[in-house]
Parts: structure tokens; sequence; C-alpha cells
């Protein structure tokens, strides 16, 4: 299993979930079969586009880790750390192949 750092100034667009990600200066490539988990600064979980709790992502993970997806995490920069660490853990333990966090080139 696999945790990395994604960053990347504009590889995904999520209409309608608003995520104020944090910036980086260094990039990854852009992963090609992936998922994203996003999180916004409430801390409203969205996964496949659809609000669910971090509860209910495991068994969401196990549909991925079956299609051989990665996770990318998009959180946003005020989403507690504990929170984004929680959900990063939660795919791995089901098996995820790897898990990224997604980030924003500096302007």
């Amino acid at each position: 299993m696999i945790f990395f750092l994604l960053l990347s100034s504009n590889f995904i667009l999520q209409p309608g979930i608003s995520v104020n990600v944090p910036f980086s200066k260094f990039m990854l490539a852009p992963q090609i079969k992936y998922q994203i988990v996003s999180i916004t600064n409430g801390e409203t979980v969205y996964f496949r586009d659809q609000k669910t709790s971090i509860d209910e992502l495991g068994r969401q993970f196990d549909a991925a880790r079956a299609e051989g997806r990665a996770i990318i995490i998009k959180a946003d920069r005020y989403t507690p750390y504990e929170t984004v660490i929680r959900v990063a853990n939660l795919a791995l333990e089901h098996g995820v192949p790897s898990v990224a966090l997604a980030t924003m080139a500096p302007k």
C-alpha cells in the first residue's frame, strides 16, 4: 500500500463541492484510476460526489479496492489533520492500493 502526497494545480474539478485545498510548490503526476473523497471545512464528507459519513466509507472503499482504484483525499485546508488521517487510514485498512492528498500550486 502506498500513501503519498499528490500535488497538482488543476487536475480535478468537482462542481458543487467547495473545498479550499492547501498550496504546495511540488507536484506529482496525476493519478489515472482514482476516486475522490472530499472533506469540506465543516467536515462534511463526499465520496463519488455523494454525501456520506466517515463510518460509511469502509464499505465504499471496499468497492474502490475491487475496482483497483486509488483514493485522492481532497480536504479543505481547515479540515482537522486528524480527520484527514482517519480517512486515509480507513482507505488503507480496506485495501485501497494507494491514497493521495490533493493540493494546489501557489499562485
